[in-house]
């Protein structure tokens, strides 16, 4: 009997502890966040998967709905639509919004990679060199905007672009009207081209009707899935105008702080999880696309004449230079930039062995084919 009443005692402890702490247990919170891309996009594959490492990270407390382009507010009103917390948060590119402000594009380490540098030396900058404090000081004191951000998907290096025509150097590029966007589409300008500044959904009809000669997009995968290949033949590559561009996750401030020190520590991880992981499935989705470029669609992938890359890295030092001048916090941010990137640039050159080496040993490129007999003397 004593027994019997030592045991029920026990349980009735038990059930007594263990329901208040069930009571207490806090529901799951959602975070409502929509992407500047259409949902049939790889780049919005990176936005699901940051989703998915946030709620497996936090055991399912913290759950992020990963909206596609449109599906609350339009694509470019992003930022300000998380300002306002009529969204939690955005998946978008920091070049987006060089309309409010130019130093903007240095966020997105475009345009030519930011004195060379490449994703990982953008990184070191950004984590190690002060450009966070600096990407959050630009959105919260030079713009006004109540968010915090942070860099999460490497969608780069991108190519030159689509051409209704092959070019050999800087004068067939001239006068050509091509679809860009941003400060790139003025520094293009600058060198000669026609822009005309198009949404993605709307460059192949364009390229249909004969209002553009030729286009930017990503490159890859993006190309091929934006149905490029069936309207141009001539692909070229690489460009500089984003060869190691990086987009960014934002969040409205006062959401990041109603978060938990786990919560957030989360985010911070995921981000940087999701950069890698995307980023080396990217490249195996990428080289897939350009195969069947070629044996599908016959694109012929050409590269890019080295001319017109200097040109446009002049061009950009032209710019930034300018932009300097007048726009105090571009200058202290690119100066930043610079001095982090004169020191790891150079070492990097000088201990990392060029890709090409080892590859073109393992890999040799495809030797142009002879010329057939009295083909030579013909020419």
């Amino acid at each position: 009997m004593r027994s019997a009443l030592k045991t029920a005692l026990a349980l009735a402890v038990s059930a007594g502890v263990a329901l208040p702490a069930l009571a207490q247990a806090p529901a799951a919170k959602t975070l409502k966040m929509q992407s500047t891309w259409p949902a049939a996009l790889t780049l919005q594959d990176n936005f699901r998967f940051f989703a998915d490492r946030v709620d497996k990270l936090t055991s399912g407390a913290l759950k992020i709905e990963a909206l596609a382009a449109g599906q609350v507010v339009p694509p470019f009103e992003v930022l300000d639509a998380t300002h306002r917390k009529v969204i939690d948060g955005a998946h978008a590119i920091a070049y987006y919004w060089v309309g409010k402000n130019k130093a903007a594009t240095l966020f997105a380490n475009t345009p030519a990679g930011i004195v060379g540098m490449d994703h990982m030396d953008f990184l070191g900058w950004i984590y190690e060199g002060g450009g966070l404090d600096l990407w959050w000081e630009f959105y919260q004191k030079e713009l006004k905007l109540n968010l915090v951000v942070f860099p999460i998907l490497p969608a780069s290096p991108q190519a030159l672009g689509w051409f209704k025509r092959p070019i050999k150097n800087l004068a067939d590029f001239k006068g050509m009207k091509c679809r860009q966007t941003g400060i790139v589409s003025e520094l293009y300008q600058r060198m000669g081209q026609q822009t005309v500044n198009l949404p993605g959904g709307e460059i192949v009809p364009a390229a249909q009707r004969g209002v553009i000669e030729c286009a930017e997009w990503v490159g890859g995968i993006e190309d091929l899935r934006l149905g490029l290949p069936q309207v141009w033949k001539y692909h070229y590559t690489p460009g500089m105008h984003e060869s190691a561009s990086i987009g960014e996750l934002m969040i409205n401030l006062d959401v990041w702080k109603g978060l938990t020190s786990q919560q957030q520590e989360a985010i911070r991880s995921a981000t940087v999880e999701t950069f890698t992981r995307w980023w080396v499935k990217w490249q195996r989705q990428n080289a897939d696309a350009i195969e069947e470029m070629r044996t599908k669609h016959g694109t012929q992938i050409l590269r890019t004449p080295p001319e017109i890359l200097t040109a446009f890295l002049k061009t950009w030092d032209e710019f930034a230079k300018e932009e300097s001048e007048k726009n105090p916090f571009f200058k202290r941010v690119y100066e930043s930039q610079r001095d982090w990137a004169a020191k790891v640039v150079p070492a990097k050159r000088f201990m990392f062995p060029p890709y090409s080496f080892a590859a073109n040993y393992y890999w040799p490129e495809a030797s142009p084919k002879p010329a057939a007999k009295g083909e030579a003397k013909k020419k």
